[in-house]
């Protein structure tokens, strides 16, 4: 178990326990997760070897600690866009990423991978989006997962009602890498 940095923000915290950054100022603030503030600033920092400490006594899985990093899952059941779609992710950023072709495959590795933000094609062969969101929406441990549709078949306006269906945001196929970092960072204001 490697944290490749002694002390990390409020934000890289949330990232490793799957929370929302205001849980770990809350975690914080209660005296529960040791750490100081920045002088002259309300910023907060934790030490790695405190976190691992909290995480331990909480029974809160390690499995984030490896990397910190912004855990991102394609689904796609046409491999010639999610193959390269994983590949220039996983080389052009510092997101953890994995891909799968079917709403089962992406169920299965949800619970596995916890992922931050999931990429889904609203027209996966096996299965429904919208069920595949509502699943990730009903999920404990899921509650901070992003559900980012994608699809080259919607209008304007079906796109703009994804919102109200249970997802947080829309990319238009074909679209740029810069596109996608940029849903990513959206749906997990959070900077990577």
């Amino acid at each position: 178990m490697a944290i490749e940095k002694e002390v990390l923000t409020t934000g890289e915290v949330a990232k490793i326990c799957n929370v929302a950054p205001r849980t770990v100022s809350k975690w914080f603030d209660s005296g529960s997760l040791k750490g100081y503030r920045i002088p002259g600033s309300r910023d907060r920092r934790i030490p790695s070897a405190e976190l691992i400490r909290f995480m331990r006594a909480h029974n809160i899985p390690l499995d984030g600690i490896a990397s910190g990093r912004t855990r991102v899952l394609i689904v796609d059941p046409d491999k010639e866009i999610a193959d390269p779609l994983h590949q220039v992710l996983s080389q052009q950023t510092s997101y953890e990423v994995r891909s799968c072709t079917s709403s089962f495959q992406a169920g299965m590795e949800c619970e596995k991978f916890r992922p931050h933000v999931l990429l889904v094609d609203l027209h996966i062969g096996d299965g429904d989006a919208k069920a595949l969101a509502d699943m990730v929406r009903n999920n404990e441990h899921l509650q901070f997962t992003r559900v980012v549709a994608m699809s080259n078949k919607l209008t304007d306006g079906q796109a703009a009602g994804l919102r109200g269906a249970g997802f947080d945001g829309f990319l238009k196929k074909p679209f740029q890498v810069r596109q996608v970092v940029e849903a990513i960072e959206q749906a997990t204001n959070v900077a990577a």
